[in-house]
């Protein structure tokens, strides 16, 4: 299989990315709500189960800080990436691809904050859900119409 792709997805992703955290600020705007801890706090335990020292602490914060945002656009154009390899050769219609796309990275993202111990999503209530569906609808929507848009007809029956 050729990498364009690939790149394809891993740009789509980028931009789902982008998209997401966009929308993440306008909710924290209109809600005037602070932003979650819960990047930082995936970062930071996913460096400890791989014994990395991130330093003393006021600058283990920062650096969690850091790598939660990292890990987070990482997800993003990883999974943009492997939907590129993966459809390469099919033409997912857009609304599915959206489902597709946003619902992978979000149970990515969920299940790793479970596994972790950062958080149960099992615990939520509905306007928790509703902060973690639409950044993730945002996602799969950006990220699906930048994949059509750089596999133009001829390239998407390749």
């Amino acid at each position: 299989m050729r990498a364009a792709p690939v790149v394809d997805g891993a740009i789509a992703g980028a931009v789902g990315t982008a998209t997401l955290n966009v929308v993440t600020f306008l909710d924290m705007v209109v809600r005037a709500r602070p932003s979650s801890s819960t990047p930082d706090e995936t970062a930071g335990r996913m460096a400890h189960a791989a014994h990395i020292d991130l330093g003393p602490e006021e600058k283990a914060a920062n650096r969690r800080s850091g790598l939660g945002a990292v890990l987070g656009y990482g997800t993003g154009i990883a999974a943009g990436a492997v939907f590129g390899a993966l459809a390469a050769r099919s033409r997912i219609p857009l609304p599915l691809a959206a489902g597709l796309l946003g619902g992978g990275v979000m149970a990515t993202t969920d299940g790793s904050i479970a596994a972790l111990g950062v958080s149960d999503p099992r615990t939520w209530r509905p306007k928790d859900w509703l902060s973690d569906i639409v950044p993730h609808l945002a996602y799969g929507m950006a990220a699906a119409a930048t994949w059509r848009r750089l596999r133009p007809p001829s390239r998407r029956r390749r």
